[in-house]
């Protein structure tokens, strides 16, 4: 007998719990999935803004965290599951009607769904409070910089492992990944056929070896993901060379060009904004998304045909605008300006700046360092400085926004703010503030190979940009707010 958590049943969707979400409605979970949500390190993204302070700009962008991290994990899952429809058709078709798949591709089937959907969930489980802003205050900067800080926070683990060598400094990726491993420890059951590292090694920034369950779910799988005949990876050589595609194309689920992260926070930020700026057609998409494979070449990645060409173009044209228009928005960069002095002005108190630094050197004390602890700190420092940033923040009072350039480098910024200066009629060097950020496009130009277009007669793949210049036509910009100091 079957139970309701069994391969099965969880390749059928039947699972044991459901989330209504905002944005996708209801999402399916396991037993492992429910354990991993319920793990206190994982409940801390409930308390962890999805997008910062943008909610004093656009009222109802106050989703967290918590609930972008499970969109991802359920985008990822409609990502990988599209993949394999494909391919299956694709195997029909070479096949003919009676192809069928054998009950170790079933396994797995089953075993590269889970890994996939739980390194989506657990992507950005890593984060501080604030998410990104958190890092750019000079004084956390310099603590994530701190050797000390990171030697304490991998105490006792073999980090090169890991991440092929010793961490240097602090970036949120690698907290996730320790984050990760506290999870899994506490809550992966013995009975699960996958390993913690197997979730890890698609994680980005890892360099992680699989287990012989990966190994043997790869050598399964890869005839029915490529077309390659049974037997292919006879040798230990061909064997370890296909783990590595399929660590890097899946890994591109999680992390790439067009990710599950992307695509759910994209929808998502859209949404709670109130903004049409941020939508795509992530049906269409999927429909024409394929897993790449040439043997000649030696090349796997996703592969696009030309009918979903254009989709993936909408993909990419709305996420730069969303960074323009929304996330670079001259309030909103204002606000992360006052945001980054607040953070430093209270991190000047030993108490705060000692539980800090304890909440990121110890992974159990990490649960305890979200968004409210800092906005209890800021309004304790509020009440007796009327004029501080923490006031400022506190009770939304706005920098006065002077200009906006973009693109200018280090002379430029510095020659227009003492003009600026003058024009004001104020003190070189004390009167006008500025922040830069980067509204990036693509990476996608000359050369790039993760996604490639599909010749669904010839069957053969060419590079994005011999198909189409849309992608030659933007660039990343340095976008730079000038603000009147207060």
């Amino acid at each position: 007998m079957h139970t309701r958590s069994s391969p099965r049943f969880e390749l059928l969707g039947l699972r044991d719990r459901l989330i209504m979400d905002p944005v996708h409605g209801g999402i399916a979970l396991s037993e492992i999935e429910v354990a991993i949500i319920d793990h206190p390190l994982f409940q801390r993204l409930r308390y962890i803004c999805q997008n910062d302070i943008l909610s004093l700009v656009f009222p109802g962008a106050t989703h967290s965290r918590f609930l972008h991290s499970i969109g991802t994990m359920h985008v990822g899952h409609r990502i990988f599951s599209q993949l394999l429809e494909n391919a299956l058709a694709e195997r029909v078709k070479q096949h003919g009607q009676a192809y069928d798949l054998s009950e170790s591709q079933l396994g797995a089937l089953h075993f590269f769904t889970q890994i996939v959907r739980l390194a989506c969930l657990l992507h950005d489980c890593g984060h501080s409070s604030f998410s990104h802003q958190f890092s750019r205050a000079e004084s956390i900067h310099k603590l994530f910089a701190d050797g000390k800080a990171v030697k304490t926070l991998w105490k006792g683990i073999d980090t090169t492992k890991l991440f092929g060598r010793p961490p240097e400094k602090i970036v949120h990726e690698h907290f996730s990944v320790r984050c990760a491993m506290a999870i899994f420890q506490d809550s992966l059951p013995a009975s699960a056929d996958f390993t913690m590292d197997d979730v890890l090694c698609l994680m980005e920034t890892t360099a992680i070896q699989p287990s012989e369950a990966f190994m043997a779910a790869t050598a399964a799988i890869w005839p029915v993901l490529t077309g390659d005949a049974e037997g292919t990876l006879s040798s230990q050589d061909a064997l370890d060379d296909a783990a590595r595609h399929l660590i890097e194309t899946l890994g591109l689920v999680v992390s790439g060009e067009f990710d599950a992260d992307r695509a759910d926070y994209m929808l998502r930020d859209g949404f709670h904004s109130s903004v049409t700026i941020g939508g795509f057609n992530i049906d269409h998409l999927l429909k024409n998304l394929h897993i790449g494979w040439d043997s000649k070449a030696n090349w796997m990645g996703f592969a696009v045909t030309g009918n979903g060409l254009g989709a993936l173009e909408d993909f990419v044209y709305s996420r730069y605008q969303m960074y323009r228009k929304v996330y670079g928005h001259k309030t909103s960069q204002g606000f992360d300006l006052i945001l980054k002095h607040a953070i430093n002005e209270v991190m000047a108190d030993s108490e705060v700046s000692d539980f800090v630094y304890d909440c990121l050197t110890d992974i159990q004390e990490f649960r305890h360092l979200t968004d409210n602890y800092f906005w209890e700190q800021f309004r304790r420092f509020a009440r007796t400085n009327p004029n501080s940033w923490s006031e400022r923040i506190i009770n939304r009072r706005r920098l006065k926004h002077l200009r906006t350039v973009q693109d200018a480098d280090a002379e430029t910024l510095k020659t227009l703010s003492r003009t600026l200066e003058d024009e004001l009629g104020i003190e070189a060097g004390n009167g006008v503030l500025h922040c830069t950020l980067k509204a990036r496009f693509s990476k996608i130009g000359s050369g790039y190979r993760e996604i490639r277009v599909l010749n669904k007669r010839t069957g053969t793949y060419s590079d994005i940009t011999h198909q189409s210049d849309f992608f030659s036509k933007f660039r990343d910009v340095s976008i730079t707010h000038f603000y009147r100091e207060p």
